[in-house]
């Protein structure tokens, strides 16, 4: 997150971002879906395409300021001000974090539930920001920069996503040439952005590390899985739910069913569940001995409790059996 700036001289960084992600999702053998759409998302709204400039507030009009959004219960700021940023330059350290970070995260958790976390974050970020911004002014009288202050940028979001990554690590990293163990990753690098980069939102980035460790407590401490994932998975079910019954329509009218079998069709099921006739190709259900079609005995031949299909002490030939049960189905 990063104090408001003006200006958007282009740095030629986008095309660099955009290769990198393709390289990035081109040796996945699984996509992840929710990280591009955030990639898309923080990029379209950056780039304000002609389409989307109508429709998209400014960055003016949703720039996180704790005393306009209680001030004026503001939500657009407190919701949006995390997919704005100020720079080209803002919006690749950002997005190529964002990669890197959301990549593994969604990968090793499954889309829904990092959709979910990712909701979370974003909520828990923005709110301990929010009130540790009022209790600052509340309980200290210090309202500049803080309470104050405009503020765009998903690095709350990034900070917390860092927690959660490196909480089970016991993993050394470099940040920015210091050897720390990973789990303290996020607590250097607080420090050392607020010293070495102008104009960024320590609140902001306090809030997302409180965001993660908070969310990691909730999580741990409770032994289902993350309640919002249960709303994202209804949401999913509800929308794919169409398109799965028109592909089982569809899939039970490709072939004729008879019985508990089907007739021609390709045999996919386990060999265990279903045999085939070797007189009528007739697909049975594992748990008959007897065709249903022809009353083959499973294996081959005519058991005996049929006896119209049988000539003396000896079990007519499969040919015979497939033209008397022709002739009368054809009655």
């Amino acid at each position: 997150m990063e104090g408001r700036r003006g200006g958007r001289a282009s740095r030629g960084l986008l095309p660099f971002l955009a290769l990198h992600a393709v390289n990035e999702y081109h040796r996945l053998e699984r996509k992840p879906p929710v990280t591009a759409a955030l990639l898309a998302a923080n990029t379209l709204i950056y780039l304000r395409p002609e389409f989307l400039e109508a429709h998209l507030p400014t960055l003016d009009e949703v720039a996180f300021n704790p005393y306009l959004i209680v001030k004026h219960k503001d939500l657009k700021r407190f919701l949006l001000s995390a997919f704005y940023h100020v720079g080209e330059s803002h919006l690749v350290y950002n997005m190529m974090s964002l990669l890197w970070k959301g990549i593994q995260l969604e990968t090793s958790m499954g889309s829904t539930e990092f959709a979910s976390m990712i909701a979370a974050l974003l909520g828990l970020s923005q709110g301990i920001n929010l009130l540790m911004a009022k209790a600052l002014l509340f309980f200290f009288d210090y309202d500049k920069p803080y309470y104050s202050e405009f503020a765009v940028g998903f690095s709350g979001v990034l900070f917390a996503m860092k927690v959660v990554l490196n909480s089970q690590s016991d993993d050394y990293t470099y940040v920015h040439g210091m050897i720390l163990p990973a789990k303290y990753a996020a607590w250097a690098e607080l420090i050392l952005i607020q010293m070495l980069v102008p104009n960024v939102s320590f609140l902001g980035h306090l809030g997302g590390i409180l965001a993660g460790l908070i969310y990691l407590q909730l999580r741990d401490s409770n032994s289902a899985s993350n309640p919002i994932a249960y709303v994202f998975r209804g949401i999913t079910g509800a929308v794919t739910w169409p398109m799965r019954f028109l592909g089982n329509l569809f899939q039970l009218r490709r072939s004729r069913g008879f019985g508990r079998g089907t007739v021609g069709q390709r045999q996919t099921r386990r060999s265990a569940e279903i045999w085939r006739c070797i007189a009528c190709t007739f697909d049975n259900s594992g748990y008959g001995m007897v065709c249903e079609m022809c009353g083959t005995r499973r294996g081959g031949g005519v058991p005996p409790s049929v006896p119209s299909y049988h000539s003396g002490d000896q079990d007519l030939s499969v040919d015979e059996i497939r033209r008397r049960r022709l002739e009368r189905f054809n009655r």
